[in-house]
């Protein structure tokens, strides 16, 4: 039987910047996933010869200096093909038939959106402040314990929706700047503060897609984890861990031989992790049905389309389109609905020339619209959940087409997923987007540390705190830290 010193259970991006960190500590490491490709949700798949990605479309902080930047410093990961936003105009907002461009640099941002919103100018400059403050003290929380994040004092401990709405009172303003609503799960009564003011603030610095999908930066992970001597294992699922002596010593597999471990780090949901430990004597019958019961945020329909050659313009930005009053709900649209909001992704030509070849279009989709097909497997879905997939990627081609000149006569081939088409390939509890939903006035109960009630088992990824390529990387180095017996430091990035 083989042993490892950690064994991590999931190679999307948390479980790989895990066992890299690890591996560059002298562990031996193997990380074991269960699907033939590892990456998770940076993972991408080919069809007719065109490569999609899965789950991940641009990136911000990643300017030479910022947060991100520098933790891809360490990964070295800074080589691969990254290719900057229109920094003039990284996002466009489309709200009540108006268009609004996002700009990179706070001073920027703020002097442009002060042009389209003369009157609110003094508050804009609040609001821009404080994204700075936010943004430059990103790395602040790697100088205290993790668990202080569950204090009502931070950021996290703030309503987000509250603090947007008292500090803007343009209720147009409160929606453009809520605009880039498909990076996270909106939510008026419970989103905190800091996850709100996190993720705007990074991409208001840079922001990056990368030519070539982004499975690149999962395998650079895995090859450099492979040339510290660890080891990297698709088609490897986790079956049962077994306790011995107070602790998990023995992974099995399924159809492969168990091996032992001192120490595992889980990347996969909390829930999931608990049903792979069923008979550990560590877990409570009132921590099970806790983490159980965690609510996750909505999934993801996303329509991959193939565009026919020369027929659209790449577009160096991406494009929000809103149809609705109120871009707060529009998490709560149903699949019998026409969808009134669409991310409208391009993707980097392969020969970085004026066409696209690709692009992707995302709108929110609650689990409930596909939870009566989940006990089908891929490629056996009924032929009603076919159906609903056609219409609504119709639907969503018909959206881009009213704001995107052509969009709909490009269209040469579409390729469909939903929550469920997630869960099945990458193991997101129920297709969640953005992992369980975090509540800023039950931080103790939505907010997870690294630490679980059995002694070498720790958690890691975007069920935890964070979500996102940065979430997901910070909380990276928390995990690490429990099992190093060392606290992450703001300046170990200073490479």
């Amino acid at each position: 039987m083989k042993k490892y010193d950690v064994v991590i259970i999931g190679a999307g991006l948390g479980g790989l910047q895990c066992a890299y960190i690890l591996a560059k500590h002298g562990m031996k490491v193997c990380v074991l996933e269960q699907n033939r490709l590892i990456g998770g949700c940076i993972q991408t798949f080919v069809r007719k010869n065109t490569k999609f990605d899965t789950g991940f479309h641009y990136i911000g902080g990643l300017d030479e200096g910022q947060p991100l930047n520098r933790i891809f410093k360490y990964f070295g990961l800074m080589d691969l093909p990254w290719q900057k936003l229109d920094p003039d105009g990284f996002d466009q907002i489309i709200y009540r038939n108006k268009s609004y461009m996002l700009v990179n640099g706070y001073d920027r941002f703020c002097d442009k959106m002060s042009e389209y919103f003369p009157g609110s100018a003094a508050e804009l400059k609040t609001y821009t402040e404080f994204l700075r403050g936010v943004g430059e003290g990103i790395f602040d929380s790697f100088d205290r314990d993790p668990e202080q994040n569950l204090s009502g004092d931070t950021l996290f401990g703030k309503n987000a929706y509250q603090y947007l709405t008292s500090t803007i009172t343009d209720p147009v303003l409160q929606n453009v700047l809520s605009g880039t609503s498909a990076k996270l799960h909106l939510d008026k009564q419970r989103l905190p503060l800091y996850t709100f003011a996190q993720i705007n603030s990074s991409f208001i610095q840079s922001a990056y897609r990368i030519r070539g999908g982004g499975m690149q930066i999962a395998e650079k992970l895995a090859r450099s984890i492979t040339d510290m001597g660890g080891e990297v294992v698709a088609g490897a699922k986790v079956t049962n861990l077994l306790e011995a002596d107070g602790r998990i010593s023995t992974v099995e597999i399924e159809g492969r031989e168990p091996v032992e471990t001192k120490y595992i780090i889980s990347n996969i949901h909390p829930a999931a992790t608990l049903r792979l430990a069923q008979e550990t004597s560590f877990v409570k019958k009132i921590y099970r049905k806790r983490i159980s019961s965690l609510e996750n945020t909505f999934g993801m329909f996303t329509a991959n389309i193939k565009l026919k050659p020369g027929a659209l313009e790449y577009l160096n930005r991406n494009v929000y389109i809103h149809e609705t009053d109120d871009i707060w709900d529009e998490g709560s649209q149903t699949a019998a609905e026409n969808p009134r909001c669409a991310l409208v992704s391009y993707t980097v030509p392969d020969d970085q020339g004026r066409y696209a070849q690709n692009v992707d279009l995302l709108t929110p989709m609650l689990w409930s619209d596909v939870e009566q097909f989940q006990d089908s497997t891929l490629g056996h879905r009924p032929q009603q959940y076919i159906e609903m997939k056609q219409k609504k990627a119709e639907q969503l081609i018909a959206l881009a087409d009213k704001y995107i000149k052509g969009f709909a006569n490009a269209v040469e081939a579409v390729y469909t997923s939903t929550p469920l088409t997630y869960r099945d390939y990458t193991a997101t509890e129920n297709g969640s987007a953005f992992g369980i939903i975090k509540d800023y006035d039950r931080l103790m109960y939505t907010l997870l540390t690294p630490k679980t009630p059995i002694p070498n088992l720790w958690l890691t990824g975007q069920n935890l705190n964070l979500h996102g390529i940065l979430g997901v990387s910070m909380t990276s180095f928390f995990s690490c830290g429990e099992i190093l017996g060392q606290r992450p430091s703001s300046n170990m990035f200073n490479i």
